[in-house]
């Protein structure tokens, strides 16, 4: 089964091109170049988006705009191609990278998105000392969670990225791609102006 899976959620977008479990190729690109990088990986692949069986995509929490870009991406090419999909937690992918890792995103409004998912300061964070941090929120607040014990990996380790690779292995149930939803934890920034 070749399966491409893809999560933007944050600033940094990764796709993965995997068949059989086995992957083929990996990207990380902006989120707005997720197509392209996708096309650059079904060439390396020797594929062609009518080769895809399934469609696995990231879900957030993150930044609104960029969860909703990959969703939005997902629901074109399944509706496109005749797609099955799965959506996956972008934090649940992240765990997913070490053992005992606690993934903590950057959720702007100086707060982080954690398991619960929930958005909180990071000042608020209950923290067992050497706890492993990985991700955006974990960088971006080193400080404070190395303040409280926290082992943080160095800023480039791609430890701290949500690798597509990680989402296909935990995606089990594939189905309409209309009925993978986003997890935004917290309301969108921008408001709907009322009717004069």
């Amino acid at each position: 089964m070749l399966v491409l899976a893809f999560d933007t959620a944050t600033d940094v977008a990764t796709s993965a091109l995997l068949e059989d479990g086995r992957v083929l190729g990996e990207g990380v690109s902006e989120p707005r170049a997720l197509l392209a990088e996708v096309d650059r990986l079904l060439d390396a692949a020797g594929a062609t988006p009518a080769d895809l069986d399934a469609l696995v995509v990231g879900t957030g929490p993150g930044s609104f705009t960029s969860t909703r870009i990959g969703l939005a991406t997902a629901r074109g090419l399944a509706l496109a191609l005749d797609l099955p999909a799965a959506g996956v937690s972008t934090l649940d992918a992240l765990a997913a990278a070490a053992d005992d890792a606690y993934p903590v995103l950057d959720a702007r409004r100086r707060e982080v998105f954690v398991p619960g998912p929930r958005a909180l300061a990071p000042d608020d964070l209950e923290l067992d000392p050497g706890h492993l941090c990985i991700g955006s929120g974990a960088v971006r607040y080193r400080a404070t969670l190395e303040r409280k014990g926290a082992v943080v990996p160095p800023d480039d380790d791609p430890i701290h990225l949500p690798h597509a690779r990680l989402h296909a292995s935990l995606a089990t149930a594939f189905g309409p791609a209309d009925d993978v939803l986003p997890l935004y934890v917290r309301a969108p920034d921008a408001k709907v102006r009322a009717a004069t």
